[in-house]
């Protein structure tokens, strides 16, 4: 488990120094992309991703394998602990989704209020229906809460 920890940690902290080198010196990035850029992000992204299945299966391990520790309290299986992330995957997902959409509608509604400043309101009001994609996750979340 501490190996794991550690590939991930080396993984992420040198994909941050990856961005700060390219912060510090843009002048060494051409119009083509650098072969060993691509592959040390290939390979962070891989290594990263191998970690990540490395603590989901170890964790599920070592919580198929220890042994109940309160007789009262309710045990979590692995069944409930998976519908429990299928239950928080929509609020995850839409509010993806709706910062996307928020993104590009912000964007343009900046764009259009330089210009015609009446069109304040309406321009509001699409930000609101894109952010309205994250309220509909939330509402899905809490329905499938209730199931359980």
């Amino acid at each position: 488990m501490t190996l794991l920890t550690i590939v991930l940690t080396i993984s992420f902290f040198s994909i941050i120094g990856l961005g700060i080198y390219l912060i510090l010196y843009p002048e060494n990035v051409k119009p083509g992309i650098p072969r060993w850029m691509k592959g040390s992000v290939a390979i962070n992204l891989g290594l990263f991703a191998l970690g990540i299945a490395g603590l989901f299966i170890s964790g599920m391990a070592e919580t198929m394998a220890a042994e109940e520790a309160v007789a009262g309290e309710k045990e979590i299986g692995v069944g409930l602990g998976l519908a429990l992330i299928g239950i928080g995957l929509p609020t995850g997902l839409a509010t993806i989704g709706a910062g996307i959409a928020v993104s590009s509608v912000g964007s343009a509604s900046l764009a259009v209020i330089t210009e015609k400043p009446e069109m304040f309101g309406r321009t509001l009001v699409y930000l609101g229906l894109a952010e309205g994609i994250a309220i509909y996750g939330l509402v899905v979340s809490i329905i499938l809460l209730g199931k359980i």
